[in-house]
């Protein structure tokens, strides 16, 4: 019985592609990622308390504070504007917010849809909490809404194809751009101290 050959890689620039050839992943230079990759020490503490604790909104990336939940952009997003809406109280159950907080929990998930869609023209929106790791929670602990906008083409050949996720704009940019319309907020009070 004779062993099969190996393949070898193709160098695309000396010759075409053969549909049984194999083709190594392209390489796409996305420099904000390797603080991610970097960071391979786990922070201290619940990120959801922790960051609305410090004074840095900006570096923090939040964008908005009620009194009872507050509107910050994922550092990792899955598409440019994506923002997560989080109660300030550390829970992982919906029943444990007191009713003013689950009320300002929609305005702020109302707030977040209507400045996204001023600012970034979405023709769509995911919105949806993930409640326990089997549920796909990332921070299972700390409950959060995520609100994703969607464009028609923002589901491409590349996540599939280059094992890679194009985000057009950096993180501060967007933050500007939708701080200063979320700044006024919804028509619920404000935090005090926020």
């Amino acid at each position: 019985m004779k062993k099969p050959k190996r393949r070898k890689s193709v160098k695309r620039r000396n010759r075409k592609c053969r549909p049984d050839d194999r083709v190594d992943d392209a390489i796409l230079w996305a420099p904000w990622r390797i603080e991610y990759i970097k960071n391979t020490r786990k922070e201290e503490g619940c990120i959801f308390c922790t960051k609305p604790s410090e004074s840095d909104d900006r570096k923090n990336l939040i964008l908005y504070r009620g009194r009872h939940v507050y509107i910050i952009m994922n550092r990792y997003p899955y598409n440019n504007g994506h923002l997560m809406v989080v109660p300030f109280q550390h829970t992982a159950a919906l029943e444990d917010l007191s009713e003013p907080a689950r009320l300002e929990l929609m305005a702020l998930l109302d707030l977040s849809q209507k400045t996204l869609s001023e600012v970034m023209h979405p023709q769509g929106f995911n919105i949806g909490m993930n409640i326990g790791r089997t549920a796909g929670a990332g921070i299972e602990e700390h409950l959060h809404f995520h609100v994703v906008p969607r464009w028609g083409g923002d589901t491409n050949f590349m996540p599939i194809v280059g094992h890679t996720k194009v985000i057009s704009e950096a993180l501060e940019e967007t933050w500007e751009q939708l701080h200063s319309v979320m700044k006024h907020g919804p028509a619920v009070p404000k935090r005090e101290g926020g």
